[in-house]
C-alpha cells in the first residue's frame, strides 16, 4: 500500500519521489505515505524518543517550559546604575573635561567671577601643548596664590568636586591667557601694544579702560624670552591680574612649566545666559608671529603627520578588499 502512495505521488508532474519505496519487509512502510511535502510536518513537528516534541511546543517548550527569569526590580538596579555613573564621571573628570570656577576678576571681561568653565584635559594626553591665545588652567607654579583666601567646602561639595560634578574648590589653580610659548620674545613698552617676536598684538579682549601694558616698576615693563617647555601668561584685566609679569622673582622667573597646565578652557558652561566658547583671537594667527626655529619645528612634524593621514584611508581600503 505504501508503494502505491509513493507511485501516485511521483506520477504528478513527473517529479522524482522524495521518499524511498517500501518493500514488503520494510519497517518504515507504514510511514511511506508521509514522504514528500508531508514529510516536512514530521521534521517540523516531530517527536523525540523521550516523548517531547521537536518544535518546542511540548512540556519543555516556551508555552509550558521552564519559568522565565524574573527581571530585577528598579530599586535593586538603581545602586548599580549610580555606581556606573560615578565611575564614568570620575573617568571623564580625569581624562576628558573638568569644571572649574572663576574666583577672581583677573580675566574680565572674557570671564566673570563665578563663571564655570569646562577645561579640555584630553588633548594634552596626546602630546598637545598650549598655544598662544588659549585660555588655560594651570596649577600654581610657585606660590602665586600666597595670601589668597582658601575656600572651605563641605563634605558634599568635596565629594562632587572629586568626581567632577562640581568645580574644584581645594586645588590651587589659576586661569590666564597664553601670550608666549617656548622660543618667543614678549615685550611691553609704555602702555603698549604688547609685542610677540616683534609683532604688535591687537587685543580687543583686554578689559575696557585698561592698557595692554602697565606703566609701573613692579613688572609692568618687561622684555623676556620664553624658555622651551614653558609659557608666558597674562590676564585680560591687565591692571588687575597677578600673572607672569609680577612673579618674575619665583623659581621659574614668572614662566609657567607646560607640565603644570591642566588643560585649555573651551566653554563657559554656567550661568546659562553666559554660555559661549572661548576661541583663540585672530591676532595670534597673524603671519610672521612664529620664529624661524618654530617654523622649522613645524615643518619637521608636518611630513610624518601628513603621511599618517594619507595612510589611514589606504589601510581601510585594503582591509575592506580583504
Amino acid at each position: 500500500m505504501g508503494d502505491v502512495a509513493v507511485g501516485a505521488r511521483s506520477g504528478q508532474g513527473g517529479e522524482e519521489p522524495r521518499g524511498r519505496s517500501a518493500g514488503p519487509g520494510d519497517p518504515d512502510a507504514g510511514h511511506a505515505a508521509f514522504s514528500g511535502d508531508d514529510g516536512r510536518a514530521v521534521e517540523d513537528g516531530g517527536v523525540n524518543e523521550d516523548g517531547t516534541r521537536t518544535d518546542g511546543q511540548g512540556p519543555d517548550g516556551p508555552e509550558h517550559g521552564r519559568p522565565k527569569k524574573q527581571q530585577r526590580s528598579f530599586w535593586k538596579e538603581l545602586p548599580i546604575l549610580i555606581g556606573i555613573a560615578l565611575v564614568l564621571a570620575l573617568l571623564i573628570k580625569t581624562f576628558l573635561v573638568q569644571a572649574f570656577s572663576i574666583p577672581s576678576d583677573s580675566m574680565q571681561n572674557t570671564l566673570q567671577r563665578g563663571d564655570r568653565v569646562l577645561v579640555d584635559k584630553l588633548t594634552p594626553w596626546f602630546g598637545s601643548e598650549p598655544e598662544r591665545g588659549e585660555v588655560v588652567v594651570f596649577h600654581d607654579p610657585d606660590n602665586w596664590l600666597a595670601g589668597e583666601p582658601t575656600p572651605d567646602p563641605n563634605a558634599l561639595q568635596k565629594a562632587l568636586s572629586f568626581i567632577g560634578l562640581m568645580p574644584s574648590a581645594e586645588e590651587k589653580d589659576l586661569i590666564k591667557r597664553v601670550i608666549g610659548v617656548g622660543g618667543d620674545t614678549v615685550e611691553c613698552k609704555g602702555t603698549g601694544p604688547l609685542t610677540v617676536n616683534g609683532k604688535a598684538l591687537n587685543e580687543p579682549f583686554v578689559y575696557p579702560g585698561n592698557t595692554p601694558c602697565s606703566q609701573d616698576d613692579q613688572g609692568g615693563q618687561f622684555k623676556v624670552k620664553v624658555p622651551e617647555g614653558h609659557i608666558w601668561v597674562m590676564g585680560d584685566h591687565r591692571q588687575n591680574s597677578r600673572d607672569s609679569r609680577y612673579n618674575t622673582a619665583d623659581k621659574n622667573q614668572g614662566f609657567v612649566p607646560v607640565d603644570k597646565v591642566v588643560g585649555r578652557a573651551v566653554v563657559i558652561a554656567w550661568p546659562i545666559n553666559r554660555w559661549t566658547n572661548l576661541p583663540v583671537p585672530d591676532t595670534f594667527d597673524q603671519p610672521g608671529l612664529n620664529t624661524q626655529a618654530q617654523d622649522a619645528a613645524a615643518l619637521t612634524v608636518a611630513p610624518p603627520a601628513l603621511a599618517l593621514a594619507g595612510a589611514v584611508p589606504f589601510v581601510l581600503w585594503r582591509r575592506r578588499r580583504a
